[in-house]
């Protein structure tokens, strides 16, 4: 149960901030013209297509105790954030984010602009319109999305091992337990975590697939 509890503990700190981040990145480059959209578009994009130890391997050297986020984090706390499950939160975020972004702009892309044109005619702002006119209508996107992400973020492996490596009740997720759990030979165990992650995914499916569908 330790190794469960803490991965989905981790996939919905990850989503919950996802959510929220991917859904302005999205909707910024959905609706927005701006001076090098297409190189904020590929930095988004990027952790899709890189191999996630190149991704842990980049947030180590953020992370670390002389990085930058890693000093100022260290400054507050008076504590490194390395190995420890806000490290994995971090890793998973960055890995599942493109997914959110991707999905969200897709669907924030699709709303016909002459309904939020009217509903700025009609007195309301750029942000009330994006509020209550476009993100609703583009609800099946965005929720698509967070469960795409959350999926992400479950089965994330390698950017974790980097940054929060494999401590037993501290930082050892689902596929970190399953890797270990292969490496020490017990099969039992490795068994029970792999049925339990394929049945999530195929949950994720399903549950995508359905929001596709209507």
């Amino acid at each position: 149960m330790s190794p469960l509890l803490l991965t989905l503990k981790i996939a919905a700190v990850s989503t919950f901030f996802v959510a929220f981040l991917g859904v302005l990145i999205a909707y910024v480059l959905a609706k927005k013209e701006f001076t090098g959209k297409w190189l904020a578009d590929v930095l988004v994009t990027l952790p899709l297509v890189l191999p996630p130890t190149v991704t842990g391997y980049i947030l180590v050297i953020l992370l670390g105790k002389n990085g930058i986020l890693g000093s100022f984090f260290t400054k507050i706390t008076g504590s490194g954030i390395l190995f420890t499950w806000q490290a994995a939160a971090i890793a998973a975020f960055v890995v599942s984010l493109p997914m959110m972004v991707k999905t969200a702009s897709s669907s924030i892309g699709a709303v016909d602009r002459s309904v939020e044109e009217a509903s700025c005619i009609l007195g309301r702002n750029e942000f009330e319109t994006a509020l209550f006119i476009t993100l609703p209508l583009a609800k099946k996107g965005i929720v698509a999305g967070c469960i795409l992400s959350f999926a992400r973020a479950v089965g994330e492996f390698g950017a974790t091992l980097m940054v929060a490596g494999n401590i037993p009740g501290k930082t050892s997720t689902m596929p970190l337990s399953i890797y270990g759990a292969y490496q020490t030979g017990n099969d039992e165990l490795a068994n029970l975590l792999v049925v339990i992650l394929v049945i999530i995914s195929l949950g994720t499916i399903a549950i995508t697939s359905r929001l596709g569908e209507r």
